[in-house]
């Protein structure tokens, strides 16, 4: 059964069921922009599945023709007469919840179901995998605002590369799924009849695994990539894999491969 939540302002609901958990944006009239209040929603939707036993992967969504777009106009409305100090406290909570997101100790998969705009690129760019219809629309908007894509700037770095971010930072030009596919942003581009089959082939693999190992194998991608391999690494890694093998759940993988069984975190 279900177990559902949903915050005071309905700008997103939290489902638990069958070890998923999905966070859903709830203000398609506002195109599921965000503001200071649900920031923090978000923040704190993450924080608390991420501490679950029950949840093996979360999958971030949202209702209505837009994924996201951005800073909703009221919030940019009061932003417009903060001071440097103001600006300085409320970028930090923006970037707290990104960072809350992207090292989320679960699993992470963004559902992109419609258009994703300036800081809804950002929250893409902070889920591990990411699958988008078709017909969605990706755009980093804020140069044209005289503005720079600052908080989200290094997990869309990371998510699109550097070369792409040369450009789409620098232009501000919409471009395509299948513009933000091949520049490795989004995994899987799928027509929408198909998205939620491709979200769920993908958390099921993800609820397969060995919960452990899909944790560790999670914080070795963000301490390895795009990082120097000298000793320090090496031996990161090293002291990595003797730490899972020694583990519980080490050993019942590799026992259960060689017993021809399912593994014990597979009921």
């Amino acid at each position: 059964m279900a177990a559902m939540s949903s915050a005071g302002s309905q700008a997103l609901t939290v489902t638990v069921q069958d070890r998923i958990a999905r966070i859903t944006l709830t203000r398609p009239e506002l195109r599921n922009a965000f503001n200071d209040e649900v920031i923090q929603q978000l923040k704190a939707a993450f924080e608390s599945v991420g501490a679950r036993d029950d949840v093996r992967a979360v999958v971030l969504a949202a209702v209505g023709p837009a994924f996201c777009a951005g800073a909703d106009l009221n919030w940019m409305r009061r932003m417009a007469d903060y001071t440097r100090e103001e600006n300085v406290v409320d970028a930090g909570h923006l970037a707290e919840m990104l960072r809350v997101i992207y090292a989320c100790p679960k699993p992470t998969v963004a559902r992109v179901q419609g258009d994703a705009v300036a800081g809804g690129m950002g929250l893409v760019a902070c889920c591990d995998m990411a699958v988008s219809v078709d017909t969605a629309g990706y755009c980093l908007s804020e140069v044209k605002l005289g503005l720079i894509p600052a908080t989200i700037g290094p997990y869309v770095a990371r998510a699109m590369g550097a070369r792409a971010a040369h450009r789409y930072f620098l232009t501000a030009e919409r471009f395509s799924a299948a513009e933000a596919h091949r520049i490795g942003f989004v995994h899987e581009v799928v027509p929408v009849e198909q998205l939620d089959a491709k979200v769920d082939e993908l958390v099921k693999a993800l609820a397969s695994a060995g919960p452990v190992a899909v944790r560790a194998c999670k914080q070795l991608v963000q301490d390895v990539a795009e990082q120097e391999i000298d000793a320090v690494l090496i031996h990161r890694t090293v002291q990595g894999i003797a730490d899972i093998r020694a583990s519980t759940e080490g050993k019942e993988g590799v026992q259960s491969f060689l017993q021809k069984r399912k593994p014990n975190w597979l009921g």
